[in-house]
């Protein structure tokens, strides 16, 4: 079972991954006249090159990553980094903000249960009933908040707000594996550096944007669109972005995620994704210049009040050793 003190500092990295990883909800609709697939290839080009000079610094700790591990970081980086974003920035360009903001938040719920029928918890499994009251007031606190944000979507194109809502889906599915999976090779190799596993799936991540890029580059040269390749019609800005998102969210987001997993239960750990929500939220609603509608706040609460509950559940320990 983990200490207090690991709960503690796990919650706190959590929440920092939270608080970073909600800035890629605000990108595509800073750069809305720029494709999904540019933005995805480059946040996760600068990733890559941000990772290059971490991993000489850490160049010990990668030797002692194995082939099987490497492919691991390159499995995690094409489903968790670029396949995910390629899904939720496309969904958000599609669908605007709250509704893929929305079914992103679902995760914590769909985590925590997708972890539970996996039954690899070495702490354990939460147990289902305990889990119960901090799984609904989290499902509660997104259909509030959904239910308030579906009228500012109400003109949008139905079967393009449609596209958004299953690109987000897919999304969804992206990240319910990626944490798992994250988590259960930290807790395997309980001995390796979170910040070295962050490194290595960026420096992964680098030959996967590199190629995706002159994929994007050579299909819209092919298909003769006048879109000014490679960095768009405001290259400045599309660079400082790109840059932020891949050190913020991309290698600073990974790392504290990492320290996260490993002092806490995946189960737990699932459900702290929330704080990625919530920043979202707050972040979609500076750059609209207004305040949530009472609704949207009330949904917000529930969610906080389904983290401070899950924060009191303890795995069965007991399950664990007979398993």
């Amino acid at each position: 079972m983990p200490h207090r003190a690991a709960l503690f500092s796990g919650t706190l990295f959590a929440l920092a991954a939270g608080l970073m990883w909600g800035l890629v909800f605000v990108v595509p609709l800073w750069l809305p006249e720029y494709p999904a697939a540019l933005l995805t290839m480059g946040r996760y080009l600068a990733f890559g090159l941000i990772a290059l000079p971490l991993a000489w610094w850490d160049r010990h700790r990668l030797a002692e990553l194995t082939r099987a591990d490497w492919l691991d970081a390159l499995e995690l980086a094409a489903v968790g980094n670029v396949l995910y974003y390629l899904c939720l920035a496309a969904a958000i360009q599609r669908a605007g903000g709250p509704l893929p903001t929305m079914i992103i938040g679902t995760l914590p719920v769909v985590i925590a249960v997708a972890s539970n029928l996996r039954g690899r918890d070495r702490d354990g499994p939460l147990p289902w009933g305990r889990m119960a009251p901090s799984l609904l007031l989290i499902a509660a606190g997104i259909a509030l908040v959904n239910q308030a944000e579906r009228t500012q979507a109400a003109a949008t194109d139905p079967e393009r707000y449609a596209t958004g809502a299953l690109l987000a889906v897919g999304a969804v599915i992206c990240w319910t594996w990626y944490p798992i999976r994250n988590a259960e090779w930290l807790r395997a190799h309980a001995d390796r550096s979170p910040r070295a596993w962050a490194t290595a799936q960026g420096v992964a991540t680098l030959p996967l944007a590199v190629l995706g890029l002159a994929v994007v580059w050579g299909g819209m040269a092919y298909a003769g669109d006048s879109f000014a390749m490679p960095l768009g019609p405001r290259p400045g800005f599309f660079v400082a972005l790109m840059l932020a998102t891949g050190l913020l969210a991309s290698w600073a987001g990974t790392l504290c995620w990492n320290e996260a997993s490993q002092r806490l239960p995946p189960g737990l750990a699932g459900q702290l994704i929330v704080f990625e929500t919530l920043a979202a939220l707050a972040y979609a609603f500076m750059l609209r210049g207004h305040a949530p509608a009472p609704a949207v706040l009330a949904g917000a609460a529930l969610l906080i009040a389904g983290v401070a509950w899950a924060l009191r559940t303890r795995p069965n320990a007991a399950a664990a050793h007979t398993a």
